[in-house]
């Protein structure tokens, strides 16, 4: 028989890849200022590059997945992110631009993201694990342990060794992916659906139903992001908390409460109703919101950012539950889709919260405010799905 504890084992592994990519780079940024005198507009750029590389790779995904094969292309996931890791540590260095060499590695890497994320998700929706929305919920909680790995260890490193130790940090963290490889290349991998029956892209674009699992994955996307990537600056603002405090208190904090909500979903998911805890999490989002952008209480607008991380942890993987329950047949195209609709979402929602607190004199609080908007739009879109659902049993 199969051992499908090794194709999860590979999966996780995966995600925590993925989390090491999208988090390590950001912890530098500071020291590729200082160090190679590259200005903090160019710097911004890097966190560019890496989510519109996994914009494009998504739609390659759509395209080309099937053709190339799962464990083919699940292994060059691996392998881009293990040598983009590597490429950080020593291209700024040897070639003549170091910017140029840092946007390669991203670059490199971010392939690998791009691939993982699209990738991962149906091979373990493909397993015949028994309850397959609390397995999903429960891979996803490994990028938020992850996230919360490699921003403590990374920070712990620096500070035994100093910051000039990053790039034997860097190497370090490729030693996962490279590992993993392995891993992918030998476990069991089940296609999602039977070769030249899943959906295509005009065929999932031509169901209505469709487009409200992707506004659904949107404004997961934005509820999440919005949040994660300016907690640490509203630690900061609210608390004048230093930088590396600031990480630990913001971001790192929202991905632990993050992962324990995967966690929760992930051991009593059969004894829960995924759209009521969808429901009950898009609540909860906007009350932490509420908190962040109304409360003069720094303690209370603090605890609004760590609370939203477990309101928002059960929104990406539900969604995928979700769409793969509606949609039986839609293969890779409807996971790449998903996955592009995702990064879409933490994509601009990060932008528009920073676009209003910029408009409003650096307060970020009316940021926080207007980034209230995903949350209600996505209890819309639940609110939508739960009626369908009721009509179609």
């Amino acid at each position: 028989m199969p051992d499908y504890k090794k194709t999860k084992l590979a999966c996780y592994l995966g995600f925590i890849t993925q989390a090491i990519a999208a988090n390590f780079a950001p912890l530098l940024f500071l020291k590729f200022h200082k160090d190679y005198g590259i200005s903090l507009g160019n710097i911004a750029l890097i966190s560019t590059v890496f989510f519109f590389t996994q914009l494009l790779v998504d739609l390659f995904c759509a395209k080309f997945v099937d053709r190339i094969g799962y464990r083919i292309s699940i292994i060059v996931s691996e392998a881009c992110s293990a040598a983009g890791l590597v490429g950080l540590a020593f291209l700024p260095d040897i070639i003549p631009n170091a910017f140029s060499g840092i946007l390669i590695s991203v670059t490199v890497y971010a392939v690998g993201c791009g691939l993982i994320e699209v990738l991962v998700s149906p091979i373990i929706e493909a397993c015949p694990f028994e309850n397959k929305e609390a397995t999903m919920s429960l891979l996803h909680s490994f990028y938020c342990w992850g996230s919360v790995g490699t921003i403590v260890l990374s920070t712990l490193f620096f500070k035994l060794f100093g910051m000039d130790s990053w790039r034997w940090v860097a190497v370090l963290w490729s030693v996962i992916p490279a590992a993993n490889i392995l891993n992918f290349a030998t476990c069991p991998i089940v296609p999602i659906v039977e070769e030249g029956k899943g959906m295509g892209i005009r065929q999932l674009g031509k169901r209505p139903l469709f487009w409200v699992s992707i506004c659904l994955m949107i404004c997961a996307g934005a509820s999440e992001l919005a949040m994660a990537q300016w907690a640490s600056a509203y630690a900061e603002a609210a608390l004048g908390l230093s930088k590396a405090l600031g990480d630990l208190t913001g971001p790192c904090m929202f991905a632990v409460t993050m992962g324990i909500s995967r966690i929760i979903f992930g051991k009593y998911g059969e004894k829960l109703d995924l759209m009521k805890f969808m429901l009950g999490s898009g609540a909860l989002c906007v009350v932490c919101y509420l908190m962040a952008s109304i409360s003069d209480n720094p303690v209370i607008g603090l605890a609004g950012c760590i609370l939203c991380g477990f309101s928002v942890g059960i929104m990406w993987p539900g969604t995928i539950s979700i769409s793969s329950k509606k949609f039986p047949a839609g293969g890779t195209a409807m996971f790449a889709l998903l996955a592009m609709a995702g990064d879409l979402g933490g994509s601009i929602g990060p932008a528009i919260v920073g676009r209003i607190t910029q408009y409003a004199g650096d307060d970020i609080r009316i940021g926080m405010g207007v980034g209230l908007i995903f949350p209600l739009v996505l209890i819309l879109m639940l609110i939508i799905l739960s009626r369908t659902a009721v009509r179609n049993e």
